[in-house]
């Protein structure tokens, strides 16, 4: 039987949920009464709703059950991944970094001889996912993000391409990270427990994941290629880069190294503090470190492991009263409402569950990883350094429910026909 704590957990999750949804429409009151606008932006902000909810929570909690209870339950979460995904998106978002993406990009589209920037676009929302697999799909998403945005969305290009060019961004990260057993979160919550190392991964997963990669970025090129092809290319393609190469290197460094010990905050911890310190001895070598951006996305998801630690009472019986057909569409659908690694992580709970259950559920989580802001632990990267170029600085989420709906049923075929 839950507890009135766990009643009230799942009340502001669904509020937190439905608070989600109606971020465009505090936006919108922000512009239409200035003298709130503060308040308004606070609370349009998407990657501050679960945080904002997450904080109701362990007041309750404190005023329920006293001090002592509030902090035991914070205290028992694990916050390794918010402590990662913000330095993980520091490091990545770098001049350094983005300059040799951004040149890797460019060499690759030169191999698709298409006028203006559709070799650029098709390489970018394709490899760059599949990338996710061995960088973390975290730095997939920032690199990803900040090259659309840089090359793409700075142009004057229609709504209806930036939405499409988002859920197709945020279902191919979803399912681009699956080639190995790291880099997806809701694959890393499972890999270790059910023994599925790169050789499984590659062969189940991988080569579906990536035939619907493709299939996903090809739709959305073809779709826009009159747009795409007015877009010239606006950087020098002879550019050497501005950055020496013994500092691109050490960045590269810290990259791999985040990557390595991802599963231990204080390391990662001390690393991005040598980071940062390196950043600032050779600041004219950088551009802004998108530290802001960062900071509210791993809010986000600390906000997230707060109030999903409380859904287990109800979300796991659900999960388990499913067979492997149903789990892979409920699993789907359920991803759009909670992160995808908490549902994986709760079927990794059950013992004597078969290879197609399991299959079925990754899968099922995967798929749906683009839906949402909340799907997939990367997806609040990808809103925090796109929305500027949206409407009022503000993505609409039923507009990434909409372009993220293609994307995923085909995610979903390739998954179960092929």
């Amino acid at each position: 039987m839950a507890t009135s704590i766990q009643w009230l957990a799942a009340i502001l999750f669904g509020l937190a949920i439905v608070h989600t949804f109606s971020t465009k429409f505090f936006e919108h009151l922000a512009h239409r009464q200035p003298a709130h606008a503060g308040l308004w932006h606070l609370l349009g902000e998407v990657e501050v709703v679960f945080g904002f909810w997450a904080l109701v929570l362990v007041i309750a909690i404190f005023a329920m059950e006293g001090k002592e209870s509030a902090v035991a339950y914070v205290r028992s979460r694990n916050f390794t991944e918010p402590v990662f995904v913000f330095a993980i998106m520091v490091v990545a978002g770098t001049r350094p970094i983005l300059e040799v993406a951004m040149a890797a990009v460019r060499l690759l589209a030169k191999a698709i001889p298409m006028r203006g920037s559709i070799g650029f676009y098709f390489v970018v929302i394709s490899i760059g996912p599949l990338l996710g697999s061995f960088i973390t799909e975290p730095a997939a998403m920032t690199l990803s993000a900040l090259i659309l945005s840089r090359r793409i969305f700075e142009h004057l290009v229609s709504n209806r391409l930036k939405y499409v060019t988002l859920g197709v961004l945020f279902v191919n990260i979803s399912i681009g990270g699956t080639l190995t057993p790291f880099a997806a979160p809701p694959v890393l919550m499972v890999a270790e427990k059910w023994q599925w190392d790169i050789a499984f991964m590659l062969s189940t997963f991988g080569w579906k994941a990536a035939i619907a990669v493709f299939i996903n970025a090809l739709g959305a090129t073809v779709l826009f290629r009159g747009e795409l092809m007015a877009l010239e290319p606006t950087e020098n393609q002879g550019k050497l880069m501005s950055v020496p190469f013994p500092l691109v290197l050490l960045h590269f460094s810290f990259l791999v190294g985040l990557v390595f010990f991802a599963h231990y905050p204080k390391i990662v911890f001390g690393l991005m503090l040598f980071f940062l310190g390196i950043t600032h001895a050779y600041a004219h070598y950088q551009d802004r470190l998108i530290l802001r951006e960062s900071l509210l996305v791993a809010f986000f998801l600390a906000g997230l492991v707060v109030l999903g630690g409380q859904q287990q009472w109800w979300l796991q019986p659900l999960l388990m009263s499913m067979n492997s057909d149903q789990v892979f569409v409920g699993a789907t659908l359920l991803t759009a409402f909670t992160d995808n690694a908490a549902l994986t992580y709760l079927g990794s709970l059950v013992s004597g569950l078969s290879d197609e259950f399991k299959f079925a559920l990754v899968a099922g989580a995967v798929s749906g990883g683009g839906l949402t802001v909340i799907a997939n632990a990367p997806n609040p990267a990808g809103i925090a350094i796109l929305r500027d170029h949206f409407d009022e600085g503000a993505i609409s989420p039923a507009g990434l429910l909409l372009a993220a709906f293609c994307p995923t049923v085909i995610a979903m075929m390739v998954f179960r026909f092929l």
